[in-house]
């Protein structure tokens, strides 16, 4: 078995990659996504701080935003299929003989996003 090999079978069971490979694959298939489309845009703000006091004016009426969808069906769908494509790339590349390995090995000495929670 190459040096390689028996190195990635030591990291797999690393609490610490598990979290960063968690991280890489949600930056690499959700955020860098259509999601980035989707959060694009004004944001309200609220002085009640809980967005109670904001609201969205329709031509049926208003809408109190903690009401509102603010993802379309039709966006939801797009998001979807955007995540399971880059969910499917990311997996072909992690179960690919050499750039799995490499993957592992670059994300045990590095953390993709170190300003983000560690997963749980």
């Amino acid at each position: 078995m190459a040096e390689q090999d028996k190195l990635v079978k030591v990291l797999i069971a690393d609490p610490a990659l598990q979290q960063r490979l968690a991280k890489h694959l949600v930056l690499k298939c959700f955020r860098n996504s259509v999601l980035e489309d989707l959060h694009a845009g004004i944001v309200p703000d609220s002085k009640a701080g809980d967005y109670t006091d904001v609201v969205v004016q329709s031509p049926f009426g208003e809408i109190q935003w903690n009401d509102l969808s603010r993802i379309s069906d039709d966006e939801m769908k797009l998001l979807m299929q955007d995540v399971v494509n880059h969910t499917y790339h990311f997996i072909q590349e992690l179960f690919d003989e050499e750039r799995g390995g490499e993957l592992l090995l670059k994300l045990a000495q590095r953390d993709p996003a170190p300003q983000w929670n560690n997963p749980v």
